[in-house]
């Protein structure tokens, strides 16, 4: 019983420090696209926004996924690796946006959110936004693949 309840306590624990990582994340795509970002996914249904957040989201995940499988039986040191592991990913994340965004023209926030020509007039997401997801993706799978 007492390692059922450890198990418990643990899962809560590491359901904690991903949650937060994942609102951290949320927190990034905001800063890096214009607009409120709850409002353009939720209430306007921009799919360009929806798109980045939810390859940031699903990247995060991934990273802590594989902090936690890889991590020592000791839960503090678990939690540490954890929350390190994916503060690394985000920033890596951040870096990797802001480089798209140096190469490529116009401000790429505003032009993921906004769709802009053919994508915008269809309500699709703008190809650039496929991109960024990716990179997204990538940056997670290199961390991951670090961390194990």
């Amino acid at each position: 019983m007492d390692d059922l309840l450890d198990e418990i306590g643990a899962t809560f624990a590491y359901g904690a420090v991903g949650i937060a990582l994942m609102a951290i994340g949320y927190l990034v795509v905001e800063v890096t696209t214009p607009g409120r970002l709850g409002r353009q996914i939720w209430t306007e249904g921009n799919r360009g926004a929806a798109l980045l957040l939810s390859a940031k989201l699903l990247g995060i995940g991934a990273i802590v996924t594989t902090a936690i499988i890889t991590s020592d039986n000791d839960l503090s040191d678990g939690l540490v690796d954890t929350a390190v592991f994916g503060g690394i990913g985000i920033v890596l994340m951040i870096v990797a946006f802001l480089l798209l965004d140096v190469t490529t023209p116009g401000k790429l926030g505003a032009t993921l959110v906004d769709g802009g020509g053919a994508a915008a007039a269809g309500g699709g997401i703008h190809p650039a936004g496929w991109v960024v997801a990716a990179a997204d993706l990538g940056v997670a799978a290199i961390v991951a693949g670090a961390v194990s």
